[in-house]
């Protein structure tokens, strides 16, 4: 079968005659609604950085308004062609239900993190631990939340199962008890160290006056007498005096003469003929 050529270029033109303002106006839409699009995208983030928005919300916030914006100059572009809409619209709902019962679980990621951030669990930089997994939060995604922990790593947890999981926040509020145990020998005297702890405590500005320290016996250990000691701070103070209460205690208990037991066996050995 012989190709023609004259054929093939009148279809061409008839092409060009009919859908050439269409495809002009559709390229005109696309490239003028992307740059509209970049720039309402930049309005965006700064209104919610002028309001003060919480910046773990941005991002997400940021991201759904450009999925919406783009999702708009999609429907604009085809409308150019006279396609029926309302068609396209029917099409494009039945293969977003097929392409959600494939992605059940990133849905679930996606309202995870629409939960997390409207009942606001955590905010940017508070410490957290979520399911046995601790870290300061460094931000949510829609399908992710971001840990960083002491030791640097990043860790991204599903919002799925961040929203549906034990959360505790241990920066949310302002001030925190300190809880210690320190175990001395049963050979020394209790009140004696009691007095040393709480004298330390109240030589430290960083201990909230109210509620009032206190230390009192708690255990009587298989080595130990346990004095069990609470004191309040503000919570970014804990872990500095948490590790500079250790170290003081020590030090006077040394002065003082009070020891500090470790678990101790005593074998008896029989020689039997």
């Amino acid at each position: 079968m012989e190709f023609d050529f004259t054929e093939m270029w009148n279809s061409l033109q008839t092409f060009v005659l009919s859908y050439g303002i269409q495809v002009v106006g559709a390229i005109i839409t696309l490239i003028v609604g992307g740059w509209i699009i970049k720039r309402l995208v930049k309005l965006t983030h700064k209104a919610l950085v002028k309001r003060e928005t919480d910046p773990i919300l941005i991002p997400t916030l940021v991201g759904v308004v450009k999925v919406a914006l783009y999702g708009l100059l999609l429907y604009a572009v085809i409308a150019q062609f006279g396609v029926d809409t309302t068609a396209f619209l029917a099409v494009f709902g039945a293969a977003g239900l097929a392409i959600g019962l494939a992605l059940q679980g990133s849905l679930s990621n996606f309202a995870g993190g629409i939960l997390i951030l409207t009942l606001k669990p955590f905010k940017a930089g508070d410490f957290v631990e979520i399911d046995g997994t601790g870290g300061s939060v460094n931000g949510v995604s829609i399908m992710n939340t971001v840990l960083k922990t002491p030791d640097n790593k990043t860790i991204f947890l599903p919002n799925g199962k961040v929203a549906s999981a034990n959360i505790v926040n241990f920066s949310m509020e302002k001030n925190r008890r300190w809880d210690k145990v320190f175990g001395i020998g049963y050979g020394d005297d209790f009140e004696k160290a009691k007095m040393i702890i709480l004298k330390i405590i109240e030589n430290d500005s960083r201990f909230l006056k109210e509620p009032a320290p206190m230390a009192r016996v708690g255990n009587l250990g298989d080595s130990s007498v346990d004095i069990t000691v609470r004191a309040w701070v503000e919570t970014p103070e804990y872990w500095n005096v948490n590790w500079d209460m250790i170290e003081k205690v020590k030090k006077a208990f040394d002065a003082e003469g009070i020891s500090i037991p470790f678990p101790q066996r005593d074998i008896h050995v029989f020689n039997e003929k």
